[in-house]
């Protein structure tokens, strides 16, 4: 025990002797002078340059034990104080507390940069800048000024900004940090840094502290894997309750935290005292879109009349962020445009202007005093092959930027530069370019089924034109009459009709967010998850409106609710009950539900409100099945010459013997008809082959002929059987309380 003290004992002499060594060291002077004292433990009491006087009498008189014992913290603190360029920066240091450092100045960026976010604007002002610029009217009423304020939203919808832009309007110092940059991977480390960074804020005040991504350091402690995770929090919510005035001097400080994930923040940060207030920056609706776009576009040289309306509805659930990436990516297309214009010579840039040329020249030529000329290379200028460029226009194409640059070999004068502008045409293209970050994750790309694939179903196609379409491309309209409310729809009857085929074209049509569900895929075996994943639907579609949300197959999410029901499912459709008309708003989300069973569907889906629009899609009459062959069928080579004949006997055979088939049965006949004849051929090229030394050489053309739809209709039946139509019908006429269409029981009897 003794040798491992001594052991002990003798390391930490070393290290005192290696550490004195070095401080002495670092506080001699850079450059040794006659005049510049020996840095020496003897001399430990000698005081530094530019010392004073009265202090050196000072120093001189200290008791000789106290100047001497290298142990002692006095002589310690005597030691760090050697040197003349540590005390000026103590003294430098002591007189400027309370001046902000480089880092701490206020951002560039102005609230005139923003756009779209002007009530979040205000309650900031409230907030923020009226403790800042007048804390004495908090003091003269005793009124508590907020400490904290917390904003949350998406990514990309300015929280950053907005933060940078408060303080760069204010100008008072402005603390940035990030949040993961405080974790540490030694034990206090972390806990230290957040201290630090309290007390730099405490020092500068007043001043703004903001801290991005605090949902980082700051998770709920229940659910902390580390002990780690639970000492910053405690350390983080010690810190806040610090930012008190009576702690400060009545210097405001306050805290800015921003986030994404609002709910995996600790409970106890979000209470009254620290961040009192929260300031949600939801997804931009179109008015907002419009406004930031004319901010992003103040700075552009653009051509023409914009329409900022008509682009602001065009990109549904474009943040800030996305629709600054819309901008760049509109440059970067006008860059391409003009430079393919300059090849193409459908663009010519005026000449350079003698007096440019010019005054370029004297610019050039004019060098001030004291400044080496550097040389002229008289053979670059009367050789003109070794201008920049010229071998690389001789090899590449006229296309080439080479020919550009070979061209242009200066800069470009303000006249030159004249033609060169962003126009409208470059949006349009830059919006197929750039995808908005809501639709990366949980949206499905916008079908591309158009009105003209689907054959038949216009009465279904005008219901839903009126109910989801036009509410979309004209919302004015609609809110003049008095509709506000979104419509939900419900597709419903035999399958294969096309109600799925309904909805995409309908998604299509609107140009709108589309987000398809399946129905099981939203159910989970652990308690709570199918519910969240409904709820979690809904918040994107709001966040993305206008919106269509596409249900199919929905009696397999919301059943109808009896005894015998789980509770598990009981929740699940009380929660879809609840997202559909509850507190919060659809605002302008759309659903479509289909399914083949209505009578499986709680009834409280279809009231009023919410699934209020039921539209039954029939099996197809004699002349819809004509007309849906016609569109599956438009690239199938009927016939020769056209298939004149052979149309005309597709039709009479589809309108004589397919009765009951519906729209999947039909395109499964005309696919089936397609197999048919291409045996037939593949027969026929076998054959070839066999007596053909050259196989390969000869290949007939394919046609489809009336034979092989008559095959193909010996393999292809109705997939819906005569009871079942008869069940569809009762239900018809109970469930959405339409009457049986006319003419449908004489085909039940000519099929019986």
């Amino acid at each position: 025990m003794d040798g491992s003290n001594a052991l002990n004992r003798s390391m930490q002499g070393l290290w005192s002797t290696h550490r004195k060594a070095k401080l002495n060291l670092n506080s001699s002077p850079a450059t040794p002078s006659a005049s510049t004292p020996p840095a020496d433990d003897s001399t430990a009491v000698i005081p530094p340059l530019g010392e004073s006087p009265e202090v050196a009498s000072t120093t001189a008189a200290l008791p000789v034990s106290t100047s001497t014992d290298l142990r002692a913290p006095a002589t310690k603190r005597k030691i760090r104080r050697v040197g003349g360029e540590e005390s000026s920066k103590r003294a430098k240091i002591s007189s400027d507390s309370n001046s902000p450092s480089k880092d701490h100045l206020p951002p560039t960026t102005r609230l005139s940069d923003l756009g779209g976010v002007e009530a979040c604007v205000e309650k900031m002002l409230e907030l923020v800048a009226m403790p800042l610029c007048h804390p004495e009217i908090y003091l003269h009423t005793g009124v508590q000024p907020p400490r904290g304020v917390l904003l949350h939203g998406p990514p990309g919808c300015g929280k950053t900004l907005l933060a940078n832009a408060m303080a760069g309007e204010l100008g008072v110092p402005f603390i940035s940090i990030s949040a993961p940059s405080i974790v540490s991977g030694m034990s206090g480390e972390s806990e230290k840094t957040l201290r630090d960074t309290f007390d730099e804020a405490k020092r500068v005040a007043p001043c703004l502290l903001f801290i991005d991504e605090i949902d980082a350091i700051t998770p709920k402690r229940e659910s902390a894997q580390r002990e780690m995770e639970r000492r910053i929090v405690a350390q983080f919510l010690t810190c806040m309750d610090d930012m008190s005035w009576e702690k400060t001097d009545n210097k405001p400080v306050i805290v800015i935290g921003a986030t994404n994930r609002p709910d995996s923040l600790d409970a106890a940060l979000r209470r009254a005292g620290r961040f009192d207030h929260e300031i949600s920056m939801g997804v931009p609706d179109e008015e907002a879109r419009e406004k930031i776009l004319r901010v992003l576009c103040a700075k552009l040289r653009l051509e023409g009349d914009f329409n900022f309306t008509a682009f602001a509805r065009a990109t549904p659930g474009y943040v800030g962020a996305d629709l600054s990436a819309l901008t760049g990516a509109a440059g970067v297309i006008a860059v391409k445009r003009i430079f393919k214009q300059l090849t193409d010579g459908t663009l010519v840039l005026p000449e350079a202007s003698e007096n440019a040329t010019d005054q370029d020249v004297s610019m050039t030529v004019e060098i001030s005093p004291g400044t080496v000329q550097p040389p002229i290379d008289d053979c670059s200028l009367s050789n003109p092959d070794s201008a920049p460029f010229s071998t690389l226009a001789s090899q590449f194409s006229s296309s080439s930027i080479a020919h550009f640059l070979f061209a242009h070999p200066s800069a470009l004068t303000p006249t030159q530069l004249a033609p060169l502008n962003i126009t409208s045409s470059d949006f349009t293209e830059a919006l197929t370019q750039v995808q908005p970050s809501s639709k990366r994750e949980g949206f499905a790309t916008v079908p591309d089924v158009t009105w003209s694939d689907i054959g038949a179903l216009h009465g279904t196609r005008e219901e839903l034109h009126m109910a989801i379409v036009q509410p979309i491309k004209r919302p004015e309209l609609f809110k003049e009459v008095g509709i506000d409310a979104a419509c939900g729809v419900l597709l419903w009857g035999p399958p294969g009709c096309g109600k799925t085929l309904l909805a995409k074209a309908v998604a299509n049509e609107s140009t709108a967010n589309f987000i398809s569900v399946k129905g099981p895929e939203l159910l989970n075996k652990y308690v709570g998850e199918s519910e969240r994943a409904v709820r979690q639907v809904f918040s994107r579609a709001r966040a993305s409106s206008p919106c269509v949300i596409f249900f199919d197959e929905l009696d397999a999410l919301v059943p109808r609710r009896d005894d015998n029901m789980s509770e598990s499912s009981a929740r699940v459709v009380n929660t879809l009950l609840t997202e559909l008309d509850g507190l919060d708003a659809r605002k302008s989300v759309y659903v479509i539900g289909a399914t083949n069973r209505p009578d499986m569907i709680d009834p409280a889906m279809v009231r009023p409100g919410r699934l209020d629009k039921l539209l039954y899609v029939d099996l197809p009459s004699s002349e819809e099945r004509v007309e849906i062959v016609r569109t599956v069928s438009r690239k199938v080579p009927l016939g020769r010459d056209g298939g004149d004949d052979v149309i005309a006997g597709v039709e009479a055979l589809v309108r004589e013997r397919c009765e009951g088939y519906s729209g999947a049965d039909l395109a499964s006949l005309v696919r089936e008809a397609g197999v048919v004849a291409l045996r037939r051929i593949l027969g026929a090229l076998d054959r070839l082959d066999d007596g053909n030394p050259a196989p390969g050489e000869y290949r007939p053309r394919i046609q489809v002929q009336l034979d092989d739809f008559v095959r193909a209709l010996e393999k292809v039946g109705p997939s819906v059987s005569v009871p079942q139509r008869k069940k569809y019908e009762a239900l018809r006429s109970k469930f959405a309380g339409l009457p049986v269409r006319a003419g449908r029981d004489e085909e039940d009897k000519r099929v019986m």
